[in-house]
């Protein structure tokens, strides 16, 4: 399993275009030696925001996405536009399919937030077979693509999880879109007297309910190393629980549910019933939908779950995936408890 990642960045470093051509042609069993000449593997692109902690609100709005590569740079900094904090997956650097953009950096500074930026995949082509098929005649300048946080408030901190040991996507297991990397989530920390970790994470799509469990272990043992004891976490992503249905309790299929129950998270206070995917302009996917996407909370309160439909002005969809919010009560009876505690002992 690969280790935790603390090493930070202002900007990621480009990878090698030819080193990339080579490993697009590469054995399957060479994804290490190629993956570890890739800097851009081993760190985190860290814009913590403003230059002062501050104390933060009584109650924060987060929001966690799949953007689906973050296309659409106006319609996502409207569509998000009420968040204080939002936990991002599937967000492109320079990627011919979302403009040769850096997505992230372009809607941080429309919703006029800091950032931190982990990589899971290199892609070694413009993507899936649609992608391949609408951009054939252009070039990614970068090809990065990963999970961030973002924040009105000072993030600092900033760590990858990996969740998997890396090299599926390469291999070929998974169709013809080769990539070098693996899934990993994102934590960091808001700058404030008030502990609260904030986590980004995107479990794997091309594996079955008993992998995601183990992927949810790694998870839950990795915050467990980084979160002191008390402090509030956050826990927000793309789980692909295709296995879960859209009832809240009904969550037995799923293992991860009880490997984080386990470990003191909770889901029903965060997250609305009902699925979290839509069909996009082209067609795809069709119903029926899951409930992909989900929030959940340790050492913190949450309240007014709520699903937001993730589209432009006009309705169309701008990703597969719906938005999941809710308000954490940062200054709540239970952080309160601890933070009495913590003070007392």
């Amino acid at each position: 399993m690969r280790d935790l990642i603390t090493r930070r960045a202002g900007v990621l470093p480009a990878p090698d275009p030819i080193l990339l051509a080579d490993a697009a042609l590469a054995p399957d069993d060479w994804h290490d030696r190629f993956a570890a000449q890739v800097p851009a593997l081993t760190a985190v692109e860290h814009r913590p925001g403003p230059d002062e902690s501050a104390p933060l609100p009584g109650r924060l709005r987060v929001a966690a996405w799949n953007a689906e590569r973050l296309k659409y740079a106006a319609p996502s900094a409207a569509l998000l536009r009420g968040a204080d904090v939002v936990l991002l997956t599937e967000a492109d650097i320079g990627m011919a399919r979302s403009g040769n953009r850096h997505t992230v950096r372009d809607l941080a500074e429309a919703l006029g937030m800091g950032w931190a930026y982990g990589v899971e995949f290199v892609e070694l082509g413009l993507g899936d077979s649609r992608e391949c098929e609408w951009h054939a005649d252009e070039d990614n300048r970068i090809g990065l693509h990963g999970n961030a946080i973002l924040s009105r408030h000072r993030l600092v901190d900033p760590v990858i999880i990996p969740l998997d040991a890396g090299g599926t996507w390469f291999a070929g297991r998974t169709g013809s879109q080769r990539r070098l990397g693996g899934r990993m989530a994102l934590a960091a920390r808001l700058d404030s007297p008030r502990p609260l970790w904030l986590v980004a994470a995107h479990l794997e799509s091309h594996s079955d309910a008993a992998d995601r469990g183990r992927q949810a272990e790694r998870l839950v043992a990795a915050i467990d190393r980084l979160v002191p004891a008390g402090a509030g976490v956050v826990l927000g992503g793309d789980f692909n629980t295709t296995e879960a249905p859209g009832p809240l309790d009904a969550t037995g299929a799923e293992p991860l549910f009880a490997v984080l129950r386990d470990a003191g998270f909770d889901w029903r206070r965060c997250n609305a019933p009902g699925p979290t995917q839509r069909t996009r302009p082209d067609g795809t996917p069709v119903p029926p939908f899951a409930k992909l996407d989900w929030l959940f909370t340790r050492n913190a309160e949450a309240e007014a779950p709520e699903t937001i439909a993730a589209v432009d002005a006009e309705g169309q969809a701008i990703s597969d995936h719906e938005v999941v919010a809710a308000t954490v009560v940062v200054g709540g009876t239970v952080i309160g408890r601890l933070q009495a505690a913590s003070t007392d002992a």
